[in-house]
C-alpha cells in the first residue's frame, strides 16, 4: 500500500503544534524506540522527526514527500542550495510566526537597510539576508553566525544583525534597536511542486482536505441564538463569515425563530453585544472541532 512522510521539527517551537496539526487530521502513529520515525497507523502517513533545517533538504532529496517548516528556514537553504527553488508551499499554517528583522546598536545613527552598504552584518540566515538586502540595491558583507548573533555587535565583529525577533527582549538586553523587517515568516506545509505518483497523488489531495478542514475550523464558531422574524436582515448583517444560517420555528412564537450559523471568521463580544442590540436572545457560541467543505 502507498504510503506518504511527512517531515516535521522533532523539538523546538513547531513541534508540538505541527503534531497537534496532523492529529487533528486524524491522524495516529506507533512510536519507533528512537522516536525518529512515527508510523501511521489509522491513514497511510508515516513521520520523520528531524532538525527544522533538515526537512527542506529531505523533500528536495526525495526521502519524504511532505514537510512542514517555516518558512524563513525553507527560503534559506532554497537559496542557499537552489537559488531559490525546489520546493512547494502548498498550505500556509496559523503558527510559528516570526520576522527577520535588521538591528543595529542604539548609538549607530543607522535607522534602516539602506544605512548597511558595505556594512558587516551578522545573521544565522545568510543566504536569505543577502538576497533580501539586494533587491533593496544594498551590498552588504554577510557574517554568518551558528548562533548568539545579538553580541556580534558588541564584540566588534559586525556593524548590524538580521535575526529572528518576537518580543525584542533580547535586542534591547544587547542595546540594540530593530529598524527594518526584512521578512514576515510563518510554519507552511511544504512539497517539492513535482506530480506525485498516481498512486501517492490521491493520498496528498485527501491530507490536504483534512488540513483544510483543520484551519477552517480553527477560524470558525458554530453560533446560536434567536431572533425576531423582523430583524434577521440586520443579524445576518452581523454575523461575521456567516453563509446562509439555519432558520427553524421555535414553539408557540411564530414571530421568533431560532438561528445557527457557522462563522467562518472571529466572534467577539463586540458581534454578541450588536446582535443583543438588534433583539437577539439566548446566544451561545461554540467551537467547531472538525470541518469538511
Amino acid at each position: 500500500m502507498s504510503r506518504l512522510r511527512v517531515a516535521i521539527q522533532k523539538s523546538g517551537r513547531l513541534s508540538e503544534k505541527s503534531l497537534a496539526l496532523l492529529q487533528g487530521c486524524g491522524l495516529r502513529f506507533a512510536r519507533s524506540k528512537d522516536k525518529l520515525f512515527w508510523y501511521g497507523k489509522d491513514f497511510p502517513v508515516d513521520l520523520l522527526l528531524v532538525r527544522d533545517d533538515d526537512i527542506p533538504r529531505m523533500i528536495m532529496g526525495g526521502v519524504c514527500e511532505l514537510g512542514i517548516v517555516g518558512e524563513n528556514v525553507a527560503n534559506e537553504v532554497m537559496l542557499d542550495r537552489n537559488g531559490g527553488t525546489g520546493l512547494s508551499s502548498l498550505r500556509k499554517l496559523d503558527f510559528g510566526h516570526c520576522r527577520l528583522s535588521l538591528a543595529v546598536p542604539e548609538s549607530s545613527g543607522i535607522s534602516g537597510a539602506g544605512g548597511l552598504d558595505g556594512k558587516r552584518v551578522a545573521t544565522t540566515y545568510p543566504a536569505l539576508t543577502r538576497e533580501l538586502l539586494s533587491r533593496q540595491g544594498i551590498e552588504a558583507r554577510i557574517v554568518e553566525l551558528a548562533g548568539s548573533v545579538e553580541i556580534a555587535p558588541g564584540l566588534g565583529t559586525a556593524d548590524a544583525i538580521a535575526d529572528l525577533v518576537s518580543t525584542g527582549t533580547t535586542l534591547r538586553a544587547n542595546h540594540l534597536k530593530e529598524v527594518e523587517v526584512l521578512f514576515e515568516s510563518t510554519a507552511a506545509l511544504y512539497g517539492t511542486g513535482q506530480a506525485l505518483p498516481e498512486d501517492k497523488q490521491p493520498l496528498l489531495d485527501r491530507l490536504l482536505a483534512r488540513i483544510d478542514g483543520v484551519l477552517q475550523a480553527q477560524e470558525s464558531k458554530y453560533v446560536m441564538l434567536h431572533a425576531p422574524r423582523a430583524a434577521l436582515e440586520r443579524i445576518a448583517e452581523i454575523l461575521p463569515g456567516a453563509e446562509h444560517p439555519t432558520l427553524m420555528e421555535l414553539e408557540g412564537t411564530p414571530d421568533r425563530v431560532a438561528v445557527h450559523a457557522v462563522c467562518r471568521e472571529g466572534v467577539f463580544w463586540e458581534h454578541l453585544e450588536a446582535l443583543k442590540g438588534a433583539g437577539a436572545s439566548a446566544i451561545l457560541v461554540l467551537p467547531v472541532e472538525k470541518m469538511l467543505a
